[in-house]
């Protein structure tokens, strides 16, 4: 194969070394001499049910784009990682696939690593939907003894609109939940989690006045970048932080948020902390 034809059928080149890494006995098919490794095309066509024969225009670089629906169903049937079912996207539709949203139970024990070693800077990891699922020393210092809490309640949205302690925290809360509100729907819309906000949403919004009214204004924000975050601490007083969210690599569903100190007096400050402190500011 010439390299011109090769670079113009790369989904077929990938569909067939995918297939030929596979081991037909292991998906109940016959184990007789095989001319080549791997499943057949028309196994993996009965696997995805599709036609064998537009399974093998696909490899052949025949018959146009693929749908995501057949990509998809391709993709399982191949047993593909979701880094390998994303390049499938990328070399069929020249885009991604769509998130797909899943419940997160934790963060590595080398993601955990970082986030002490970001002392004293408060930092969490939290998911498209905003539950906390990872903290440092200096965000239960400084932030919130997201420990003390049940998972179910360890929600940044929850903390923001319910408890006093966030209103209290902020020079200006109501700039500040709308930011979090809008930086939250944009989050949670891209990461697919429409069902799993549905319920967070209804209960907020029969909890919160205030909540249920900046959620029908429907405005979105982009929590990733850079800010200045100004909160009250009852024990320290006004302290700034810079404000820094970033996709954590290889988990779309997952943003680590830091809050470094800005001045070094701010540093000392959160450093001479230590043990139990007032918790505050949740996002």
């Amino acid at each position: 194969m010439s390299e011109r034809v090769a670079q113009e059928n790369r989904l077929g080149i990938y569909l067939k070394d995918r297939r030929a890494k596979l081991d037909p006995a292991a998906f109940g098919f016959a184990p007789e001499r095989r001319r080549t490794l791997g499943l057949r095309r028309e196994e993996v066509a009965q696997r995805a049910n599709i036609s064998p024969t537009w399974y093998t225009w696909l490899e052949q670089g025949r018959g146009g784009a693929p749908s995501a629906d057949v990509l998809d169903r391709i993709a399982r049937a191949l047993m593909l990682t979701d880094v390998e079912r994303e390049h499938l996207f990328l070399l069929g539709l020249g885009r991604p696939p769509e998130v797909r949203y899943r419940k997160s139970e934790g963060v590595t024990p080398r993601l955990q690593r970082v986030l002490d070693a970001l002392n004293p800077s408060p930092a969490i990891i939290r998911t498209a939907i905003w539950d906390v699922v990872a903290w440092n020393r200096a965000a239960t210092v400084m932030l919130m003894d997201y420990g003390s809490l049940p998972p179910e309640q360890r929600n940044i949205l929850r903390f923001t609109f319910l408890d006093p302690r966030a209103r209290a925290a902020q020079y200006d809360w109501e700039s500040v939940a709308r930011f979090i509100l809008g930086a939250f729907r944009v989050d949670a819309a891209r990461a697919g989690a429409a069902a799993e906000v549905e319920s967070l949403v209804e209960d907020l919004c029969r909890l919160s006045p205030e909540f249920r009214a900046m959620w029908r204004e429907n405005d979105v924000r982009s929590a990733h970048g850079e800010a200045v975050k100004h909160i009250r601490h009852p024990v320290l007083g006004p302290l700034a932080f810079e404000y820094s969210a970033f996709a954590v690599d290889g988990r779309p569903d997952l943003s680590m948020v830091v809050y470094n100190p800005a001045t070094p007096a701010d540093v000392e400050k959160i450093s001479a902390l230590t043990g139990s402190a007032p918790a505050l500011d949740g996002g």
